[in-house]
Order: structure tokens, then C-alpha cells, then sequence
């Protein structure tokens, strides 16, 4: 590859475009103007041909002239009929004109003011004829004249006469037009034929890129599995294996994340899981010695209620980070939508009698969803803990899965009696670590990633989420499955 090529190829800029469009940029310009040289070419060529033919026929009416020219008592005369002076003067595709000159310069028929020869013409090479052929002005057209120098003589003198004959050039012209216009119109022909083929052949020859374009594109998120070089050209083979080393190294990154993740959550969760059994263990002791036992139990509650705000926010934390990656080791299939939320129902029954909510679950038809059963048991869960922390004391929270109709696909609600959220901040508390002024009296040590975490995990299954007013002045969360195909 040369230097310059090189520049031009690694000099930022504008995107290069579409590939088919450049091949048949190269292919059919270059093209275009090859044949538009060999149309000029073609028609000169042709046009030299018609000359020669039209100079022969002009040849042929001189020589016929001449041989009725001769000497008659010492004179030169030109025997001319009317027929044959009738058709040397008029043509159907032009007129012509024809003088003849005796050995002495004096006019013996034909045209007087007929042009003379010019000096500087040469003799015609390709006649054995002593024959010269001009152009001229005459009468003001142009013509063509055929100059024969043609030998008389009898007994009493000998010389040379000078025949000429002349023709317009209206029918050179339109024999040049119709060599043109044909000319043109098979290039045309040839060059609409070859672009329709070059058309059809980059086609077929980007068949394949774009196919592993196609297959690319339909992989799953998950799947950094390489591509069989062997798909396309062997040009386009070095491009295909970098590619799959460069998804080798990102997998590599991927499932070192995910040790990371893995690591992260156990290293987390052990140490907090002690301490929360000390600070248990410590209240239980409170409770037995009541010495001093007040302001020590203050202190435990608050550091027990610190370790459930960091164990709570490292769970959220990281499963967020799990949402982050797609979700990667985690399988998506058919799920009863129904039998998640009651599982649910049933894990946040407690806390639900804790504050004496009338936690309630409509779902009378089993409904099934396209999703991965961790992600959306998380999901409820969140939706579930969200509104058991922020219905007040002897309020409701009603869980209500709807099967699809022939319109939408299946529904979620989860409807509390709480203090709801203004509707000027129902955009803003799906940001991580937003949390609304509403929701910040009631529960002042939140993370702010509950709604957050919902949103992730409905974005993957292609599920969309709105918040509205409860019929009990709370809040309803709606959540719709796309229609399953």
C-alpha cells in the first residue's frame, strides 16, 4: 500500500459511507468515461470511413465527366447531355457542381466561379488518379471538391485538362449525424447492459458481509462467541479474526467482572451478616442486664438498623451491577407472572402484618411472560418493599397481574394507600439515588435505587413502567409486557 494511500485511509474525517456505493463508484466512472472516449473514437473512425466512400463517389462522377471530355479541331470540348448535366447539378441529399477547364485555362463547361485548386492541396496517395480533393465555400455552403487532372490530345495538340466536381456537404452531415446518434445510442445501451451487471455482481460479491452482518446482529447480547472466518473473502479474513480477538478480550473482561461481582457480593454480605448477629446478640443481652442497658440498647438498635441500610444498599448495588451486564448468566424463558407475585406476597407477609397492611394479590388467570425468574422476583420485590415502606400503619397494598388481551400484552399494578408521588417527580425517581420529598419523611435511611433497579429490569424484558394516582390516593405502579408473538 503507498504512503499517500495510507494517509488518505487513516485521515480522520467524515464516515467513509456505504461500500457497494463506492465499488460502483470506481467500477462505473471510470467506465463511463472509457466509453465515452471509444464513442469519440467510433465516430471519428466512421466518419473518416464515409469520407473515403463519398470522396470515391466523387471520384467516380470526375472520371465519368472526363471521359467526356476530348479535342475537336484543335479545341477541347466537353460533351454534357441534358440528362447528364441534369444529374451532375441537382441530388436528393445535396447539389452538385462540376466545371471543366481546357489546356490553356479557358472554361469549356460547367460552373465558372466554381473555386479554384488551392496550391498547397497534394495529390490524393489513395487513387492512382492525378486527383487532389479540397473544401471550399460556394455560394455560401460548403462543398467538397474533387480536382481530376485528365489528358487530351489528337493528332494536331496534346495537353491537360482540369475536371472538377463538387457536392455540398449536407449529406456527409447527415450520414456523420446517424453514424453519431447510433454510436451513441449502442454505448448507452452497452453502458445501461454493464452497469446493470456490475450492479449485480457487487451485490452478490457483499452477499456474504452483509449476511455476517445479519448474523452478528441477531446474536444475543451474552453471546461473544467468534465468527468462522471462512464466511468471507479472504480479504476481509484479517478484519474478521481481529474482530474475534477483540471479543475475546472483552469476554475475558466480562467474566472477570463477573468474578468480581461474585467475589464483591460474598465478601459483602459475610462481614454484615456477623455483625448483624452480634448486634442481635448484644440487644438480647441489653435485655437481660439492665444496667446502663437503655443508652446501650440505643446505641445496638442504631448500629443494627446501619447494617441493614448497608446490607440493603450492597444487595441493590449489586444487582444493579448484574442489570448492568444484561443480566449475563441468567436465562430467559417462559415464567407464570402470577406465581412470582404470590411468591413475593408471601415473603413480604410479614412485614406486612408488622404494620398491621392489608397486603392483597388478585390474580385469577395463570399469565405467562418472556423473562428471567431472579430479575423478576427482584423486581416484585422491590415494588412490594416500596410500598410496604411508605403505606402508613393499618393501610392496603394490592397486587393485580392481568392477562394480555388482544391489545396489549400482560399487566402488573402494585397500588398502595401511601402518600404517593408528586407528579413533577415521577420522571426524576427512576435515577439512581433520587429520592422524592414525600418519600424522604417517611423512610429518611432509603438508597433511592428500588425504582431504579425496577426500571433496569423492565427495560430487559422489553417492558415498559408508569406511575399514576391511586384510587386510594397512594400510588400505582403499572408495568406492561410487551405482546408475546
Amino acid at each position: 500500500m503507498t504512503p499517500l494511500l495510507e494517509r488518505s485511509l487513516a485521515r480522520p474525517g467524515k464516515p467513509l459511507g456505504s461500500l457497494r456505493n463506492q465499488l460502483l463508484r470506481w467500477l462505473l466512472i471510470p467506465l463511463m468515461v472509457l466509453v465515452a472516449l471509444d464513442a469519440v473514437s467510433v465516430y471519428s473512425n466512421a466518419q473518416g470511413a464515409a469520407d473515403i466512400a463519398y470522396d470515391r463517389a466523387l471520384l467516380a462522377s470526375t472520371r465519368a465527366l472526363a471521359e467526356r471530355v476530348s479535342v475537336v479541331k484543335g479545341k477541347v470540348v466537353a460533351d454534357v447531355p441534358y440528362v447528364a448535366l441534369d444529374s451532375f447539378e441537382t441530388d436528393t441529399l445535396g447539389r452538385i457542381y462540376y466545371k471543366v477547364t481546357g489546356i490553356n485555362g479557358e472554361l469549356v463547361s460547367g460552373y465558372a466561379d466554381l473555386p479554384a485548386v488551392p496550391a498547397n492541396v497534394p495529390r490524393s496517395q489513395a487513387y492512382p488518379a492525378l486527383v487532389r480533393f479540397y473544401h471550399a465555400q460556394y455560394n455560401g455552403e460548403a462543398i467538397r471538391i474533387a480536382a481530376l487532372l485528365q489528358p487530351v490530345y489528337d493528332d494536331s495538340m496534346r495537353g491537360i485538362a482540369l475536371i472538377q466536381v463538387g457536392e455540398t456537404l449536407d449529406a456527409r452531415r447527415i450520414l456523420s449525424n446517424q453514424i453519431l446518434f447510433d454510436t451513441l445510442l449502442w454505448q448507452a445501451g452497452m453502458l445501461l447492459a454493464v452497469a446493470t451487471l456490475v450492479w449485480f455482481a457487487v451485490r452478490l460479491v457483499l452477499r456474504p458481509v452483509l449476511r455476517l452482518k445479519v448474523d452478528i446482529e441477531m446474536r444475543a447480547l451474552s453471546d461473544l462467541s467468534d465468527v468462522d472466518p471462512s464466511l468471507v473473502h479472504k480479504e476481509m479474513r484479517p478484519l474478521v479474526m481481529a474482530m474475534n480477538g477483540s471479543m475475546g478480550r472483552l469476554q475475558n473482561l466480562i467474566a472477570s467482572q463477573r468474578r468480581f461481582i461474585g467475589d464483591a457480593s460474598h465478601q459483602l454480605r459475610t462481614p454484615l451478616t456477623v455483625l448483624k448477629m452480634q448486634t442481635e446478640l448484644a440487644l438480647r443481652a441489653c435485655d437481660h442486664d439492665h444496667s446502663e442497658a437503655a443508652q446501650l440498647k440505643a446505641i445496638v438498635q442504631a448500629m443494627s438498623a446501619t447494617v441493614d441500610s448497608a446490607a440493603h444498599l450492597a444487595n441493590r448495588l449489586l444487582m444493579m451491577a448484574r442489570i448492568g451486564h444484561g443480566g449475563e448468566g441468567l436465562e430467559m424463558t417462559t415464567l407464570s407472572l402470577r406465581e412470582i407475585v404470590h411468591q413475593v406476597a408471601l415473603e413480604m407477609a410479614l412485614p406486612a402484618v408488622n404494620k398491621n397492611i392489608d397486603l392483597a394479590l388478585e390474580a385469577q388467570l395463570e399469565t405467562m411472560v418472556w423473562g428471567q425468574a431472579l430479575l423478576l422476583h427482584e423486581l416484585v420485590t422491590n415494588l412490594v418493599d416500596n410500598a410496604l415502606r411508605y403505606t402508613p400503619f393499618g393501610g392496603t397494598v394490592i397486587l393485580r397481574v392481568t392477562p394480555p388481551s388482544a391489545i396489549r400484552g400482560a399487566l402488573l399494578q402494585v397500588e398502595d394507600s401511601g402518600s404517593g408521588i408528586a407528579e413533577q417527580e415521577r420522571e426524576r425517581v427512576f435515577a439512581p439515588f433520587y429520592r422524592a420529598a414525600s418519600t424522604l419523611e417517611r423512610n429518611p435511611g432509603g438508597t433511592g435505587l428500588g425504582l431504579a433497579i425496577v426500571r433496569d429490569i423492565a427495560t430487559l424484558h422489553g417492558a415498559s413502567i408508569a406511575l399514576s394516582d391511586s384510587a386510594s390516593g397512594g400510588l400505582t405502579v403499572t408495568l406492561a409486557f410487551a405482546q408475546q408473538g
